[in-house]
């Protein structure tokens, strides 16, 4: 597991950890230099069998557009660093969902509980709404087979269940940003829901032909 925060984030040059002091991984640019950095953290200390997480702090607290240089970044993590799930946050908001090369990127997962709770101005963006996210991942090649996710509301510092209307409005508008990155959120019937991307669907079918041809032949 891997911490670092963007300064474009509001994480001020002064929470930087230094040779003698503690802090934080901060960045200054999302750089090629920068995914280098990482890479050398990741490549040190991974070892085989480990799912690489980089947990990064960017992009503001409102808002559902993805900046092509955040998506760049994190296509890079997973290229050039051996990153298996970018797990994005700031947002105050669960944003889209994008899957690369078959690994899990949440540009930005929104806030589990917070103090902006009965801030007003902010209701477009279902700030009351959170999720539980359930990553399963191949502990050999790093993949990811699924993703389930439970809808949940904040209220007075606490989680419940969200209501059947929220839960509905939080899919319909995960749905449609993560469109257009490739993927789909979709209701499960034991009440979660899931995301399936065009791959997915590929490898099954893919596993079920060769199932069908490893078959005995009757």
């Amino acid at each position: 597991m891997f911490s670092v925060a963007l300064v474009t984030s509001g994480v001020p040059v002064s929470w930087a950890a230094r040779s003698e002091t503690p802090g934080v991984c901060l960045l200054t640019d999302l750089s090629d230099a920068s995914v280098a950095r990482i890479a050398g953290r990741v490549g040190r200390l991974r070892r085989t069998g480990d799912v690489v997480v980089l947990s990064i702090h960017w992009g503001p607290n409102w808002g559902f557009e993805i900046p092509e240089e955040h998506r760049r970044f994190a296509h890079e993590l997973i290229d050039n660093a051996g990153v298996s799930i970018v797990h994005g946050h700031s947002s105050h908001h669960p944003i889209a969902i994008e899957v690369y090369r078959n690994r899990l990127i949440l540009y930005g997962c929104g806030d589990f509980l917070n103090d902006y709770e009965g801030i007003s101005g902010y209701e477009e963006f279902l700030d009351d709404l959170t999720l539980k996210y359930f990553a399963s991942v191949d502990l050999t090649s790093g993949n990811l087979p699924e993703l389930d996710m439970m809808p949940l509301q904040m209220q007075r510092f606490q989680l419940v269940y969200a209501s059947s209307e929220d839960f509905d409005l939080l899919m319909e508008t995960l749905d449609r940003e993560s469109r257009k990155f490739g993927t789909r959120i979709i209701r499960k019937p034991d009440g979660r829901l899931a995301l399936s991307w065009p791959h997915d669907q590929a490898e099954r079918r893919l596993e079920s032909a060769l199932h069908e041809s490893s078959s005995p032949q009757g």
